[in-house]
Parts: C-alpha cells; sequence; structure tokens
C-alpha cells in the first residue's frame, strides 16, 4: 500500500450508491480502485438492488480493504443511500460517484493537489466529460469559468456565475467538516442534487476550481431513472420549495433570489419539455403546479429573459396551456401507435406483404401462440428448441410455430409447425404470436407489439466483445449498424443468462430497456440429464470406436479473416497423439463444408462433425474439449472434462474483435484448463496427462463455478414457469456441490453392462460412482 494511506483518516471518501446497475458497476469501481492517489476509501451502498450489484460489491470489498460495501435493508433511493455512505465516511473530503460514471484517470491526483494549493476550501469544483454508447466525448460548459479561476478561492455567494455550472453533487469535492457541521442530508425523491448543491454552494465561505476533468458522465441510452417518464417527475417542486425556505431564513442572501428563481424556472421548463420525464397525461398539472410556483415566488422587479426563453417565462407566469401550447414550447411530439406503424409500413418487403402484414398487426394478439426462430431461422436448435421441448410438457396450451428459412424445410423434425420466413403465415404468426423467442434478433421490419413478450435467449456467454462495444474492433463490426442493432434490442422484454458476467455484459453492450431471466441456459440441461446409455449410443452414431478417447476441437471464426483457415496442422496432430484418440473436428457454423477435412476424414484420421446437427451430442461424446475463444468452453464446463485452451492468435484476436477477461491468464475463474500457444505445446499436454491433471483440474473446478451458475438441468423449466406460466424463474437453482452431471465415456463404459472398456486409461471410482 502507497505511503498516501498512512494515517487514521483518508484523503477523500467516494461514496457511490447502487442500484440496478450491475453492467456498469465494475468500470465504476475500477475506475476508483486504479487511481495513481491511493489515499481514500470507497463505500459502496447496495440500496437493495434487485440485481447482481450486491454481490458485485462483496467481491471487491473481500479483494481490496478499501471498499466497504454497506447492504440497506430496504431501498430508500438515490439520496437515502448517499447519506447512508457520509455517516460511514472518514476521509477530509467527500466525493459523489454515480455508479453509472467513472472517474478518469489522475483525477484523484488532480484534486488532492489543487486542494493543497487552495489551503482546503469547503468545496473544490472539478470538470467533467459527457460520454455516449456510440463514443462520442462532450466535454461541458465549464471549462473556461474553472480555468479563470486558477488557484485563487472565492465565496460563491459573491461569485454567482458559480451558481450556473452544472448543478450536480459529482462534479465537486465537499470537506467533511463542512458538510456534516452544517447539517447537510439529502431529501428523498429525485433532483435532490440541485437543492443540495445551491444550498451549500450558498453556505461555503471558500470554494476552488480545477479546470481538469475528473468524472466521465455516461448518457445512458435506457435505464437512467431521470430518463424514465412519470410521477416522480413532480419532485421537482418539493426541491425548490426547500431552496426558497432555505432562502427565507437568510435574508443576506436575498441578491441571489433572482437567479434562483431564473434556475428554477429553467429546470421546470427543461423537465416539463421532455416526454422521457413528464408524460403527455400530466402535461397539464406539471404545467399548472409549475406556474403556481412561478406566481408565488417571483422576485419583485424580476426580469424575464429576453427572446424565446423570455416568451416562455411570460406564458408560465400567465398559466395558460393553450397558450404554451401555441408557441409549440413541447419537445418531442408524441407519436401515436398509427404513427408508429406507418414508419412500419414503409420498412417492409414486397408491396403484397405489406398490406397483408398490416392487417394482421391490426387483429388481436393470440395469448396461446409463440414463435421460435434459432441462428437467423436455420432450424429448430439451441436454447429456443429447449424451451420449445419444456414447454409442451409444462405449457401445453401454447403452441408453437418455428420460422425457418426457405430451402430448410427438410431440416424440421416431423410434427414440428414452421412458417417458412416471408411467407403469408410467416407474417401472421409474427403480428399475433403473444411470445416471440429467438436466440438472435428478429428481421428488422418486425414490429413489435406492447402486448407482445420477447425473449432472447442469446446462444453464449460472451468472452468476445459484443453488442455497442464491437464498435471499436471494426472488423468485428464490418457491416453492422449499431443503431439498427439497438431498435432491434430494444424489441427484447426479457434477456436470458447462465450467469452474472453474462448479464452484466449484456445489460451494458445492449442498453435496452430489458429484464435479466437469471434462469440458466436451456439447452445445457441435457448435461445433467443425460444417461450412461445415451452418452454411449451418441458415440455409437459418430462413428467413435470403442476405447477411443475422443476428443473435441471446436475453434471459432475469425473475423480478421475470410473463410476457414486451419489453425493447426491437424493431420499432424492426429498423428502425434495416436490411435487411442480420435478428433472430433466441428468448424463454425459460419463455415461451409471444407474438403481438407473431408479427406483426413476419408483417411481417418478424423471425424468431421461440422454438419452434425446436436452440438450438445458432440460435447456428450467428447472425453475433453480443445477450442480457442468460442464460447462452447463454457456450455462443456458443465460436464466437469477437461478444457484446453490453444490459443495460437490470441494477440491478434484480442485486438481485432476485443475480449471481456483475460482467457490465458492462469487464474481462477479465467482459464478453465491447459493452454497451448502452438502444436508442441498442445501435443505435450495429452503425452505428458497435464491435459487431465491436478492442476488442470482445479481451474477447470474456479471456471465451472464461475460460468455454469445457474445451470442445473432445471433451466428450461425456470423459462417456461416464467415466461408462459408467470411463476417466477423456478425452481432455484442448485448450488454446484448437489447436482448430477452426465456421465464421462469412461463413467457410462463403467456404468452399461456389456459395453466396451476403456484400455487407455483406468476407471476410476469417482467415474463409477457419477454413472451410477
Amino acid at each position: 500500500m502507497s505511503e498516501e494511506v498512512i494515517g487514521s483518516a483518508p484523503r477523500f471518501s467516494v461514496i457511490v450508491p447502487v442500484y440496478k446497475v450491475q453492467g456498469y458497476l465494475r468500470e465504476c469501481l475500477d475506475s476508483v480502485l486504479s487511481q495513481d492517489f491511493a489515499d481514500f476509501e470507497v463505500i459502496a451502498v447496495d440500496d437493495r438492488s434487485p440485481d447482481g450489484c450486491g454481490a458485485i460489491l462483496d467481491e471487491y470489498a473481500a479483494r481490496d480493504t478499501r471498499v466497504t460495501a454497506v447492504h440497506r435493508a430496504e431501498n430508500g433511493g438515490i439520496g437515502q443511500a448517499r447519506n447512508t455512505g457520509v455517516e460511514r465516511a472518514r476521509g477530509d473530503y467527500l466525493l459523489f460517484l454515480d455508479s453509472d460514471d467513472t472517474f478518469a484517470p489522475g483525477a484523484f491526483r488532480a484534486m488532492a493537489d489543487r486542494l493543497a494549493q487552495t489551503s482546503d476550501p469547503e468545496i473544490l469544483l472539478f470538470d467533467h466529460v459527457r460520454t455516449y454508447w456510440w463514443d462520442k466525448v462532450q466535454p461541458s460548459a465549464s471549462g473556461e469559468l474553472l480555468a479563470q479561476t486558477g488557484t485563487e478561492t472565492f465565496r460563491p455567494a459573491d461569485h454567482l456565475e458559480s451558481l450556473n455550472l452544472f448543478a450536480v453533487v459529482w462534479n465537486r469535492a465537499f470537506r467533511r467538516d463542512f458538510f456534516t457541521g452544517n447539517g447537510f442530508a439529502f431529501t428523498d425523491g429525485v433532483y435532490e442534487d440541485a437543492l443540495m448543491v445551491y444550498t451549500t454552494m450558498l453556505t461555503a465561505e471558500t470554494a476552488g476550481c480545477l479546470d481538469q476533468v475528473c468524472v466521465e458522465y455516461r448518457q445512458r441510452r435506457q435505464g437512467n431513472s431521470m430518463k424514465t417518464p412519470g410521477r416522480t417527475h413532480f419532485t421537482i417542486f418539493e426541491q425548490y420549495r426547500r431552496l426558497f425556505a432555505f432562502l427565507d431564513t437568510r435574508p443576506d442572501l436575498d441578491r441571489v433570489r433572482p437567479l434562483m428563481f431564473e434556475r428554477m424556472v429553467s429546470h421546470f421548463l427543461f423537465t416539463f419539455a421532455r416526454e422521457n420525464r413528464v408524460t403527455p397525461a400530466d402535461r397539464p398539472e406539471f404545467f399548472h403546479r409549475a406556474a403556481a410556483m412561478y406566481r408565488y415566488l417571483e422576485p419583485a422587479g424580476f426580469v424575464v429573459p429576453a427572446g424565446l426563453d423570455g416568451a416562455k417565462y411570460q406564458a408560465l407566469r400567465r398559466g395558460s396551456y393553450p397558450a404554451f401550447q401555441a408557441l409549440k414550447l413541447v419537445n418531442g411530439a408524441r407519436v401515436s401507435g398509427r404513427d408508429r406503424l406507418r414508419k412500419a409500413r414503409r420498412t417492409l418487403g414486397k408491396q403484397a406483404f405489406q398490406r397483408f402484414y398490416q392487417l394482421q398487426l391490426r387483429r388481436p394478439v393470440d395469448e396461446n401462440l409463440a414463435v421460435y426462430s434459432a441462428y437467423w431461422n436455420r432450424t429448430p436448435a439451441c436454447n429456443p428448441l429447449a424451451v420449445y421441448e419444456k414447454a409442451k410438457e409444462l405449457a401445453p396450451h401454447v403452441h408453437g410455430v418455428w420460422v425457418i428459412r426457405k430451402g430448410a424445410e427438410d431440416t424440421v423434425p416431423a410434427g414440428v409447425d414452421f412458417v417458412v420466413a416471408n411467407s403469408p403465415r410467416y407474417w401472421e404468426v409474427m403480428a399475433r404470436a403473444k411470445y416471440l423467442i429467438n436466440n438472435v434478433n428478429f428481421a428488422g421490419d418486425i414490429v413489435k407489439r406492447p402486448e407482445q413478450v420477447h425473449l432472447q435467449t442469446h446462444h453464449g456467454t460472451p468472452l468476445k466483445r459484443m453488442g455497442i462495444d464491437q464498435q471499436k474492433y471494426p472488423a468485428a463490426a464490418k457491416g453492422m449498424s449499431m443503431r439498427k442493432l439497438l431498435e432491434r434490442a430494444d424489441r427484447w422484454d426479457l434477456s436470458l443468462t447462465s450467469n452474472q458476467h453474462s448479464a452484466e455484459q449484456w445489460e451494458r453492450v445492449y442498453p435496452c430497456a430489458f429484464r435479466s431471466l437469471d434462469a440458466g441456459y436451456p439447452r445445457n440441461d441435457v448435461y445433467y440429464r443425460a444417461t450412461a446409455e445415451d452418452v454411449l449410443a451418441i458415440r455409437d452414431r459418430l462413428g467413435i470406436a470403442p476405447g477411443r478417447t475422443a476428443v473435441l476441437y471446436a475453434p471459432t471464426v475469425r473475423d480478421y479473416q475470410a473463410g476457414y483457415v486451419p489453425r493447426m496442422d491437424l493431420e499432424r496432430v492426429t498423428r502425434e497423439l495416436g490411435e487411442d484418440v480420435v478428433l472430433l473436428v466441428r468448424t463454425h457454423y459460419f463455415y461451409g463444408a471444407d474438403p481438407r477435412l473431408a479427406e483426413l476424414q476419408e483417411r481417418g484420421a478424423l471425424i468431421d462433425v461440422s454438419t452434425y446437427p446436436v452440438v450438445e451430442d458432440l460435447c456428450l461424446a467428447a472425453d475433453a474439449l480443445i477450442t480457442d475463444y468460442s464460447s462452447i468452453m463454457f456450455d462443456y464446463a458443465n460436464l466437469d472434462r477437461p478444457i484446453l485452451t490453444y490459443a495460437d492468435d490470441w494477440d491478434v484476436y484480442v485486438r481485432s474483435r476485443g475480449v471481456t477477461f483475460d482467457l490465458l491468464s492462469g487464474e481462477p475463474g479465467e482459464t478453465p484448463g491447459v493452454i497451448a500457444t502452438n502444436e508442441d505445446e498442445l501435443i505435450d499436454a495429452f503425452r505428458s496427462g497435464r491435459w487431465d491433471g491436478a492442476e488442470a483440474t482445479a481451474l477447470r473446478a474456479a471456471f465451472r463455478a464461475r460460468f455454469c451458475q445457474w445451470d442445473d438441468g432445471h433451466a428450461a423449466e425456470r423459462v417456461v414457469r416464467a415466461l408462459f406460466l408467470g411463476q417466477g424463474p423456478t425452481p432455484a437453482a442448485l448450488p454446484l456441490a448437489e447436482r448430477t452431471v452426465a456421465p464421462s465415456p469412461r463413467a457410462a463404459v463403467a456404468a452399461v453392462p456389456g459395453a466396451v472398456s476403456v484400455p487407455t486409461a483406468e476407471v476410476s471410482a469417482a467415474d463409477v460412482e457419477l454413472a451410477g
């Protein structure tokens, strides 16, 4: 620990109120803990957040003594959470950071230096930038004003221009004895920042400025409470009543009242003009309450601004809502359902289908109809298929229909109802189905009706960067419209996750209004339900000779390469591994058939399983997995069998696609087993036995605990109960130690009478017990 932290009280207490920000919280905390000035404490207050925030805080607190995690028994709002943090604070200065924002590198060092130069003023103001999801960074309007002050201090009430700075508490540091000594506390409800800023600034005798950007203020596309319409925004009136009640106790500040009045009215008009704050139904009441406060609090001799702003003030003073509307002062015209439908019509394909689809959209939604699709309408598969099968058992009243691309009709199993994409019935079921289930996005021209419920199941845990993160990686985002991607993600109501890592990533990279469904991946249920007979039958179908160790090799796609390019000399590897090992090779589904693989298979060197329809079967048949960065590793980890990471191009992959964690770190929870960066290392891993040794086993256990968090064989049931039956995601996930996984091939041989034994390795007692 740095010498700077020696002493009974830290220089800074960073107070972070936390509620429903699991996709951003790690970045927020990391921005604090990575500061090069280390004399601080973090008091993170979990305001009874319903997601994984509390667990994240506990994780950080466990590994860094500077972090204190406080869990409130009841949700009290951001103001109460901040008050809780102040009560625990020991630092000389209080810093308030919202949990979806970040501190800029070097911020604390710059603050500490400026505080020393200004003899510890009661308030230190500093600069910020706004950051947007499309990577735009917008400077604040405060830079010039902050720079003019230099290292001088001032009394804010004597320098009224300082009161025009953005009225939030996170762009300033408060000396703790000043803050607590004057009894400042945050009030309930939104708009609490404005009240706190103005009362503290008008009370302070000394303030200083720092013109360095210290906070990166995230402009969230969705999820910001200030951009959620509703009655909560009426709290603004009470906050400004409190401000003027404060001014009533300070006759020495009468000269400030006109400015505070102007700030109040501007804030009312700003809030009123936004439909994402005040709903159309609430507008008349909001307007009249704002007008009443205007007339009640207007200072004698107040001069309204010139121009359009002045016209707004005059209309508000008169209290005439029709006159205000006539000025066209309400921003964001209401978009009726008819307008949305008209926009959707323009995006549809052929004229005949346009008219037909428009007709279907006017018909009632069928409460007992569900539409399924997987992998861009390829064939029934993955999580949607597992949900479909379980729904037939638990919710038979819901009829399921699959969307299939033209030409793939013969891949649909007998008895499964389906429609061909863009056929008349396709438009009908897409318009009328209550439930929409997909592991990718439905086509962009589909209109998501308010009555419909869209479940996005995804099709893997993200090691690689996804969603808006791909903007930084041109090879990955080539030809992709982020705007259209997010418009499609806006249709999601539920986002299915199998672990906390995925839940955090999806919320951050798809900044939309969906709710996370933490139920596990239904497609992985089979890993807990397959029997020894099932495992042996699959191996027989694949042509795996009895007694051979089957190794599944499943590399992922490379965005920086065109077509399938083998990452290893498959002929050499199979030869070096010996006759007892058979390699099952599965190329990514983006690639077509590869003639070289066909040739090697014909020669008996390997088995090409690239077109085998059920990847779960391949995993059950394999004694071990070799992969690189494919999400198959997370699913295979459920089986608790060896995983080898073959990463010959890690640096290139990281630069071209980006990753969410360091797969090659060798740290528990990040690396699933043996790492090989070339063929020699891979071959040696098998020859030496390291592929299934104690170290690899320990790494696999930690990896499984982190990424198989909610997979226990009951994921499909939880999804069906939550989606179709309204029962919530029940039953609760079993603890890892209580789950029974499908037997390994060795254990399956031991469990099935008459099965051919495995000569390459002895069957352990644990294998026999597992198979039973």
